[in-house]
């Protein structure tokens, strides 16, 4: 009874975690980003990189730390700043897309895995407020299923399972599709991954404001 009700957690936290890689945002972006210009490397770097965020926010959401960020004065401070540092990035990404200075485009010079690891890392936890999100998720699972704070913490592995398995999947199929995709399109990519985190911090930002 025990080990079903854990498979029937696991599977639960994986489906829903799933669901919610369908919500493609910057980061996926990102990834796919480093996998065409650069190795498959850098793209698995990049999936471990925002794996471990995810799990370090889910903990978090668990430990109840999002309830100190619905504080407005909190809410506000963290939104802003996470945004700039999304447009940020993207404002060097199509700089360095529109110099056609392609390797460099991932804003740092990604000369290592490491750099490719970073990058994804910085712009990952750049928005403190998806501890809110899973906060939000995890209380309504917690009721809906009286999971306790154990089964709770299962069920945020599995949901942070899904993550790595979305992700990874989709580094290996970018990869093997690599050469057939023209350099051009790979730095039209750039353009609109730039742009893309530029426009969703500058929402972003008007949303803070406007709260």
């Amino acid at each position: 009874m025990v080990a079903y009700r854990g498979f029937d957690i696991i599977k639960n936290g994986l489906l829903i975690g799933l669901f919610l890689q369908l919500a493609i945002g910057p980061v996926f972006f990102f990834i796919i980003n480093l996998v065409l210009q650069k190795t498959i490397f850098d793209g698995i770097a990049g999936v471990f990189a925002v794996t471990i965020v995810d799990y370090l926010y889910i903990t978090l959401a668990i430990l109840g730390v999002g309830k100190i960020l619905k504080k407005k004065k909190f809410k506000k401070m963290f939104g802003i700043i996470s945004s700039i540092i999304l447009m940020i990035f993207g404002f060097f990404i199509i700089k360095s897309a529109i110099s056609n200075h392609l390797i460099d485009a991932v804003v740092i010079s990604s000369e290592s895995i490491i750099s490719s690891f970073l990058s994804v890392f910085v712009i990952t936890i750049s928005s403190p407020l998806t501890i809110i999100f899973f906060t939000g998720i995890f209380t309504a699972k917690a009721v809906e299923y009286k999971y306790t704070k154990k089964q709770l913490y299962l069920f945020g592995f599995s949901v942070g399972s899904a993550t790595f398995i979305f992700m990874l999947s989709s580094v290996f199929l970018f990869f093997f599709l690599k050469q057939t995709i023209p350099t051009e399109v790979i730095q039209f990519l750039n353009l609109i991954v730039g742009l893309i985190l530029i426009v969703y911090g500058g929402i972003r930002i008007l949303k803070n404001l406007k709260e």
